[in-house]
């Protein structure tokens, strides 16, 4: 990687983190991926204090299947436990297939347990708190949520994941869905900055597309 890609990745990087300091929540919710990171920090705050109950969301994807065969909120589950987390003081969320559903189905879960919730630990992959705060504000606006994720930098991740070129990938995924999915009606409109913008569109020009989604075509004027 050039250092002209690594700096468009690192604006990418830091609009993507919400900047928001823990603070006790009705319940955390940690959002299924590839990553057990997610759990760990997830259980942390609950050790912390943070939250007195923990939803895990996911089923499986492509890139879980053959890591998480048991699905994403189970090994989730089964890591929160290791670290010391009461079971009692978890519950899955096993159907959800994307960020949209992980807050509807847990929603709905923590209905049906009666749990009542005002606000919410939002927990998930350092590039992806921007996404799931924007899709929560959206799809659950009477809530007040609080984003957290593993507190490390951008070389730190690319080293865990092993490979460079997909954590720009992701980035250039994750703004894309910030810059269509409100239209889509899938999350909040949130203002990008210039930068950030002049950055995703020269990495996008660079090839870096492997986790861009379709686009609707645009209306003429």
């Amino acid at each position: 990687m050039t250092d002209a890609v690594m700096k468009d990745a690192q604006l990418l990087w830091d609009y993507q983190l919400m900047g928001h300091s823990p603070r006790p929540c009705s319940v955390a919710i940690g959002l299924g991926s590839h990553d057990l990171g997610v759990a760990d920090v997830t259980a942390e705050l609950y050790r912390q204090g943070m939250a007195p109950l923990i939803v895990f969301t996911g089923a499986t994807s492509r890139t879980t299947r053959d890591r998480m065969p048991r699905g994403e909120a189970e090994h989730y589950r089964e890591r929160a436990i290791e670290l010391g987390v009461p079971r009692d003081a978890i519950l899955v969320e096993p159907q959800a297939r994307n960020t949209g559903e992980n807050i509807r189905f847990s929603r709905a879960l923590l209905e049906e347990q009666g749990v009542r919730v005002s606000s919410v630990l939002l927990v998930s992959k350092p590039y992806e708190e921007r996404r799931a705060y924007a899709t929560a504000r959206k799809l659950w606006p009477d809530v007040e949520f609080v984003s957290a994720s593993a507190p490390m930098t951008m070389a730190n991740y690319a080293e865990s994941i092993g490979n460079d070129r997909l954590v720009v990938d992701m980035l250039v995924g994750a703004l894309q869905r910030l810059l269509i999915y409100p239209a889509q009606g899938f999350m909040i409109s949130q203002e990008v900055p210039q930068d950030v913008r002049d950055a995703y569109e020269r990495l996008r020009a660079q090839g870096f597309t492997s986790r861009i989604v379709p686009e609707p075509p645009r209306r003429s004027e």
